[in-house]
């Protein structure tokens, strides 16, 4: 006799798991208008007012460059980034930064801001802008990040 929990049998569960998982990351998501989201730079967005950290990669700075290739590099970042806000098919999903728990929601933790993914058409606007060259791959750990390099001024 095979085990069974509330009455479903343990082999019905254990297949059920995969499609359950993947409906609840699609839950999370939530689809935005691109009228709603705004562009800082190439890694920071505003989504219905509120500033959100792009998270899984970095780009180039805008302001605070410390070089000419820099400041250019990032305006071509976020010039792409409205570019792909703008083709629509957005979904959006808050994340935890990785930042100690105190310092969540605080200026130490991301300059006070909310972390997040942004897809369009079901691809990450991260891996994108990594793919084309205008922006890094950067992860952090559960309680931080390690110092980002310059990658664009040599």
């Amino acid at each position: 006799m095979s085990q069974a929990i509330c009455g479903w049998p343990m082999r019905s569960l254990v297949a059920a798991l995969p499609i359950l998982f993947l409906a609840s990351q699609s839950a999370l998501a939530e689809v935005v208008d691109p009228r709603q989201v705004g562009v800082i730079d190439g890694d920071t967005i505003t989504v219905n007012g509120k500033t959100i950290h792009l998270v899984g990669f970095i780009a180039p700075e805008m302001r605070d460059a410390q070089c000419k290739a820099e400041r250019e590099l990032g305006d071509k970042a976020a010039k792409r980034l409205r570019e792909l806000i703008l083709a629509g098919g957005l979904d959006y999903s808050s994340v935890v930064c990785s930042c100690p728990a105190a310092t969540l929601g605080k200026w130490f933790c991301n300059f006070g801001r909310t972390c997040g993914t942004l897809r369009t058409n079901g691809r990450d606007v991260g891996d994108i802008l990594v793919e084309e060259g205008l922006a890094a791959t950067y992860s952090c750990g559960r309680a931080g990040c390690s110092k980002a390099t310059r990658l664009w001024c040599k």
